[in-house]
């Protein structure tokens, strides 16, 4: 089963590459804006189903590229990966995403300066496979539909130390912070900043990487079962 990482994150590649995966990336564009009063669980369980929708759309169009052209890369079951990171404040409401600028990072680091947040990673396994719909009265055509998907959601709480004016002046000009939910990473120098963790590592990185690996053997293990029961039918 062929398996596609739909983020363009370096940090989820080299995680997945860690655990000397086969797969292919995928990069999608969503608008990633919370809705009003929307809940940090319901938002980034949004984001990751809104990232396979579109990753589904991309490789429909591929499908129907390649099979004019007499290639069929894309007829074999397929595990679409997706994936999305946000920091909680520990009023369990408040959001912390990328930051817009220098002001809005240090908007935040103030909050999680001498504090606990968490980091909250939902990750999606959508399986797809071949079937065909009605394009219209004379015809059909093949497309990639869902047939079984599963997520999960993984929290890891963070202390950090109380921070200065300086650090965090220094810290968003070494250009680290501008691309990572709460405006750090706990793999370069942001660790300085981290006093304690409490649950998964990797899931600060950006995927918690044994979660993950056991959602991915559980939908192909759901795929064997389902095989198994139609030869059981038949």
């Amino acid at each position: 089963m062929k398996l596609i990482l739909a983020s363009g994150s370096p940090r989820r590649h080299e995680l997945l590459t860690r655990a000397q995966l086969d797969f292919t990336v995928m990069s999608v564009d969503i608008d990633e804006t919370p809705d009003a009063n929307e809940s940090p669980k319901d938002y980034i369980e949004r984001m990751v189903a809104t990232k396979a929708e579109a990753a589904l759309q991309q490789l429909n169009k591929e499908l129907n590229k390649n099979l004019k052209n007499n290639q069929t890369d894309l007829l074999e079951s397929i595990i679409i990966l997706t994936a999305d990171t946000i920091g909680v404040l520990a009023d369990g409401k408040t959001v912390l995403v990328k930051p817009d600028n220098r002001k809005d990072a240090y908007r935040m680091w103030q909050q999680m300066s001498d504090n606990v947040h968490e980091v909250w990673t939902a990750v999606q396994a959508t399986q797809v496979s071949l079937s065909f719909k009605a394009a219209n009265d004379l015809n059909h055509e093949p497309v990639l539909q869902v047939v079984n998907q599963q997520q999960i959601t993984e929290r890891t709480e963070v202390t950090f130390i109380a921070l200065s004016a300086e650090m965090m002046s220094d810290y968003w000009d070494s250009g680290e912070p501008a691309d990572k939910a709460g405006g750090y990473g706990i793999q370069g120098l942001g660790a300085a900043w981290v006093s304690r963790i409490n649950g998964s590592y990797t899931n600060v990185v950006g995927l918690p990487l044994a979660q993950t690996l056991a959602l991915i053997n559980e939908i192909q293990e759901d795929k064997a079962k389902i095989f198994n029961s139609l030869k059981l039918d038949s």
